[in-house]
C-alpha cells in the first residue's frame, strides 16, 4: 500500500481582472503606506536594539532586548494578517501551547525568555529590514507606472485647459510634428488616451506583481504549508501503522491454517 502525497499547495490570493478589483487599489494603498510604515518599523527595530545593547549594564537592556523580539514578532505577524486580509486569502489555524496553564503563574520576563528564539528573532530582524528597503522600492515603481498611464489620459484635459486659459500649446513641439504628421488635437487626443489606458492596465499588472513579491518576502504562506506538511505526514503515518498491522496479522493467519493439514500427516 502507498499513500497518495498531495503536493503542499498555498491558497492562490491571485487578483483577476485588475482594472475593476477592489484588490488591486487596496493594494495601492498599502504599497502607498509602505514606505512610511517601512520607517516606522525600522525605526523602532534599530532604536530599540541600540539602546537595549547600550542598557545592558544597567539590567534594563535585557528586557528591553526582549521586548524589541517580541515587538519584532507582532510587526512580522501584523503585515503577514495586512497582506492577507488584502489578497482573501484565509487566517491561518492559531495553534496554542499545550504548557499555557503552567506559564500562566511565571515572571513575565521568564516567559519572554523561554519564549525566545534565536533564528526567528534573527529572520523577523531582517525581514524588518527588508521591508524598509521593498516599501521605497515598491512605492517609487508603483508610483512611477500609475503616474505614466494616468499623465496620458489626463493629458487632452490638461492641453485644453492651458490653451483657454494661458494660450499655451504644449502640443506644438511634438513627435506629430517632428516626424510631419498632420493630425488634428482630436486625433491626438484620443492616441495619448488609448496609450494612457494600455500604460495604466500595465501599471495594475505590476502593482500586483508586487503585491505576490511582498507576500513570498513575507513568508505569509508560510502557515498553509506547515499545515499542509503536518496534515500530510499524520496522513502518511496512519496509513504506515495500518500497512504494519496487516503486515502483524499476516502470519499468524497462516500459521492457523497450516496447523490442521500437519496433524493430519
Amino acid at each position: 500500500m502507498k499513500a497518495t502525497k498531495a503536493p503542499a499547495k498555498a491558497p492562490n490570493g491571485k487578483v483577476n481582472w485588475v482594472l475593476f478589483n477592489p484588490k488591486t487599489y487596496a493594494t495601492i494603498l498599502y504599497l502607498l503606506l509602505s514606505l512610511p510604515l517601512g520607517i516606522i518599523y525600522f525605526t523602532v527595530a534599530i532604536t530599540g536594539l541600540a539602546l537595549s545593547i547600550g542598557l545592558t549594564p544597567l539590567f534594563i537592556g535585557i528586557p528591553l532586548f526582549f521586548g524589541v523580539a517580541k515587538l519584532l514578532n507582532g510587526i512580522v505577524n501584523f503585515e503577514q494578517s495586512m497582506i492577507r486580509q488584502i489578497l482573501g486569502l484565509p487566517n491561518p489555524p492559531v495553534s496554542y501551547p499545550s504548557n499555557q496553564q503552567s506559564e500562566a503563574g511565571q515572571n513575565w520576563l521568564k516567559r519572554m525568555v523561554r519564549d525566545f528564539d534565536g533564528g526567528l528573532f534573527i529572520r523577523n530582524l531582517l525581514l524588518v529590514v527588508l521591508r524598509f528597503v521593498t516599501g521605497i522600492v515598491f512605492f517609487v515603481v508603483m508610483v512611477t507606472a500609475i503616474s505614466l498611464g494616468l499623465g496620458f489620459i489626463a493629458l487632452p484635459v490638461v492641453h485644453i485647459i492651458l490653451m483657454n486659459e494661458i494660450q499655451l500649446d504644449i502640443l506644438e513641439n511634438s513627435l506629430f510634428n517632428y516626424f510631419h504628421i498632420d493630425w488634428t488635437y482630436n486625433q491626438q487626443y484620443m492616441l495619448y488616451v488609448g496609450v494612457g489606458l494600455v500604460l495604466y492596465w500595465i501599471a495594475l499588472r505590476v502593482v500586483t506583481g508586487l503585491m505576490q513579491i511582498q507576500r513570498r518576502i513575507m513568508y505569509v504562506d508560510e502557515p498553509y504549508q506547515q499545515r499542509s506538511v503536518s496534515v500530510e505526514a499524520q496522513l502518511h503515518a496512519s496509513v504506515q501503522s495500518q500497512y504494519y498491522e496487516y503486515q502483524e496479522g499476516q502470519p499468524t493467519q497462516g500459521t492457523r491454517t497450516m496447523q490442521p493439514a500437519y496433524r493430519e500427516l
